[in-house]
């Protein structure tokens, strides 16, 4: 592992990422004070009346009285602690770039327990409230929930990577962990930019059009960084590939099976669903033709390793809109939901899912090649100094890489 292969970008997008969490932290820590002593300042709410109207902000405030009653205290401390992990995260992600390694463990313990804290409270919120009667609907209750579910996942494999000694794999979790995390801020910014291209629109509205790309784009967003900070041609072990042409072929005629369902479902539902389905469509193609662009451009220079991962991913984003279509009766049934409320649901947790199941088959396919190597040495015997030297590259503790 390393430093980012593009400076310039790699500086670009860790300044970025850094403002927005230094911005939102104040924002997530403030953004309850109202509701539990009404006239309390709350810096976001300020900020979304002059960015958007006052009208917005009263809706806003309005349609979560009532879901947020029920459960003040533990959203309280999610929320706060919410914050809290917004600054962890870039001094985190600086301190393993710098190779900080004392910093890095320390923050990154406190980071983890933060975590599980932090969802601890949205987890009480989400069981205490009937999906129908959570803020935004039942559609919303889902995605919260799922991206509650990916999140606490992320971070227990980043943590057993970590202690048993995958510094490659536990970066990647802790990478998905983090743009999960990132989609409150996110969240928030279309708040304020949606309503100008948009007039008119609801919190509501707003959230349903938010909700189509979040987790597509977070987690694509974690995997630019993943492969940013690898810059190994090859793993240990490697041999062959999981993505074979056959594979590839029908992974994508699923996903065009998969978006032509979507797209006929989203149009029967009017200008709502024509809205919808932009939101959905446009995301999701700029994010195939950049990992589609990168995997080739990967094979062309010999890059194996970074080839195979891109792969995966595209074979993952390809099967997302199947997945969803898939999803949309069986969340009719098993939740009593209509039509276009499931489809709502399908459609926003899709991307996400099939992004935690790509980071998955890439752990999956590390350990496989390390095995491989493993039981190489054993029919081999003892291996030379330079073998052992090829086998720990990439899985040594990070304190101890040169």
């Amino acid at each position: 592992m390393g430093r980012p292969t593009s400076t310039r970008r790699g500086r670009a997008a860790t300044v970025a990422v850094t403002v927005v969490c230094l911005a939102y932290a104040p924002i997530a820590m403030t953004e309850l004070w109202p509701y539990a002593s009404p006239g309390a300042p709350a810096i976001g709410e300020w900020l979304l009346g002059r960015s958007v109207s006052p009208e917005f902000v009263a809706e806003a405030v309005r349609d979560r009285i009532g879901p947020y009653g029920r459960s003040l205290l533990p959203l309280i401390v999610h929320s706060v602690l919410g914050g809290l992990l917004m600054l962890l995260g870039p001094v985190q992600l600086l301190s393993a770039v710098r190779r900080r390694v004392r910093l890095h463990r320390i923050t990154g313990t406190v980071f983890a327990v933060t975590v599980y804290v932090s969802m601890a409270g949205a987890a009480l919120y989400l069981v205490r409230t009937p999906p129908q009667q959570a803020f935004s609907g039942a559609a919303f209750w889902i995605v919260l929930a799922t991206i509650l579910v990916g999140t606490v996942g992320s971070v227990t494999f980043g943590v057993l990577a970590a202690v048993r000694g995958f510094p490659d794999l536990h970066q990647r979790w802790m990478l998905l962990c983090y743009g999960f995390l990132m989609t409150a801020p996110l969240l928030r910014l279309e708040w304020g930019f949606l309503p100008w291209l948009y007039p008119g629109l609801g919190i509501l509205d707003i959230n349903r059009v938010a909700i189509m790309h979040l987790g597509t784009l977070v987690a694509f967003g974690a995997l630019l960084a993943s492969r940013a900070l690898d810059r190994r041609a090859t793993v240990p072990g490697l041999t062959g590939t999981w993505c074979p042409l056959p594979v590839q072929v029908a992974a994508h005629l699923a996903g065009a099976a998969g978006l032509a369902w979507i797209t006929v479902a989203f149009l029967d539902e009017g200008t709502a669903g024509r809205r919808l389905l932009v939101a959905y469509l446009v995301p999701y193609a700029v994010t195939y033709a950049v990992i589609a662009v990168r995997a080739a451009r990967a094979g062309a220079r010999g890059a194996a390793w970074a080839r195979e991962e891109w792969r995966l991913h595209l074979v993952a984003l390809c099967l997302a809109p199947a997945f969803s279509a898939v999803t949309v009766p069986v969340l009719e049934r098993a939740m009593d939901l209509d039509r276009p409320t499931a489809l709502l649901a399908g459609a926003g947790i899709g991307g996400g899912m099939l992004a935690y199941a790509a980071v998955t088959a890439v752990s999956l396919r590390v350990l496989y090649a390390r095995e491989l190597l493993k039981r190489g040495r054993a029919f081999d015997g003892p291996p030379t100094r330079s073998a052992q030297a090829a086998a720990t590259a990439g899985t040594a503790p990070e304190g101890r890489r040169a």
